[in-house]
């Protein structure tokens, strides 16, 4: 297939993806234009401030964007099924990226506040620690892991995995990560999104990656932020905070030591997931080669991204992005207009 003939469907595929997000942006910012209008203490609410931001994405802004990308023609790959014992693997590789990619997103994010002289604001702990734990549950538990696993990974896999499955993951990976719109979480779902790619591409099955993408936001959005809220952390910070000593810590945490022992035993669960994993890509890294594409070798950035489509998707995110860590910038420009 000739290259110009490849950059066309990935300009395509880009080009569709943003048709989709600039719907998404515009019915949510309608909504919540309107209910600002109307019932403005409801956007107060942590709880009913993530329900307006999610129905318009899943009611709307998702379908249109799935109708406008399934009229590409695509095809999935071989079905092959997996054990539960492969299933455990591949969940403890998941948790072991998305700790890592954490631990980068927090570290730069951290760097990027000391820098400009104040932290960047991290919405998605801010909805998870202030919403309904139901709600919260529903949407980072339930419908986010479907729907986006059907978006970008079997949306996007089916119609770039004939270029190769190494396009395929990397550019799954690439457009899942871009889409969470900031930096905290761009990292890990970055690393994530790959290897749920790579997994998609050797088992052709959705309900996996889709499973464990269950399994890696339950962790993160549920059982850490009940952890969180046992060990009362804002007052924590509070004692921190006040200089208190030792001993004024001690009767803190002997407080709530119930939360602190849950709390103490998932770090411990972190970091021996964290190294299991790290041990499982080296121990499995020849399993995890993915077969050549269509694309030479030194061409492939310049067909899957140096195009119109997808250089335009990629630097509206990055825009919204740096927006997200410098919101003080938008503020500035427009107060003087």
């Amino acid at each position: 297939m000739e290259e110009k003939s490849m950059k066309k469907s990935f300009s395509s595929l880009g080009f569709r993806f943003l048709i989709g997000t600039l719907v998404i942006y515009a019915v949510q910012m309608g909504v919540m234009t309107i209910v600002g209008a109307v019932k403005p203490e409801w956007l107060q609410d942590t709880t009913i401030s993530l329900i307006l931001a999610v129905l318009p994405l899943y009611l709307v802004g998702m379908p249109v964007l799935i109708a406008v990308v399934k009229r590409m023609p695509g095809e999935a790959p071989a079905k092959k099924s997996i054990t539960p014992g492969q299933f455990v693997l591949a969940l403890i590789m998941c948790f072991a990226l998305m700790y890592c990619g954490n631990l980068v997103g927090t570290l730069i994010t951290t760097v990027v506040g000391v820098l400009k002289g104040s932290a960047v604001d991290n919405a998605l702990m801010t909805y998870a620690t202030g919403s309904n734990m139901i709600v919260t549950f529903l949407y980072m538990v339930i419908c986010a892991p479907i729907l986006e696993e059907y978006i970008f990974r079997k949306l996007i896999v089916d119609r770039t995995v004939k270029y190769g499955q190494g396009v395929a993951v990397v550019l799954s990976g690439l457009m899942f990560g871009l889409f969470h719109g900031n930096l905290n979480q761009f990292a890990y779902a970055f690393l994530l999104g790959m290897f749920l790619a790579f997994l998609y591409v050797k088992t052709g099955e959705l309900k996996v990656t889709i499973g464990l993408h269950m399994c890696i936001n339950f962790m993160g959005a549920v059982v850490s932020v009940l952890l969180l809220k046992a060990i009362h952390l804002e007052e924590y910070q509070e004692v921190i905070m006040n200089g208190a000593d030792s001993q004024a810590v001690m009767d803190y945490m002997m407080k709530y030591l119930p939360g602190w022992i849950g709390y103490m035993i998932y770090v411990l669960f972190i970091l021996a997931v964290l190294v299991t994993g790290i041990v499982l890509f080296i121990v499995y890294r020849k399993k995890l080669k993915l077969e050549p594409g269509q694309i030479a070798k030194g061409r492939r950035f310049k067909t899957v991204i140096g195009n119109p489509g997808m250089i335009c998707y990629c630097v509206f995110w990055i825009a919204m992005i740096i927006i997200q860590m410098f919101p003080e910038i938008v503020t500035a420009i427009t107060g003087n207009l």
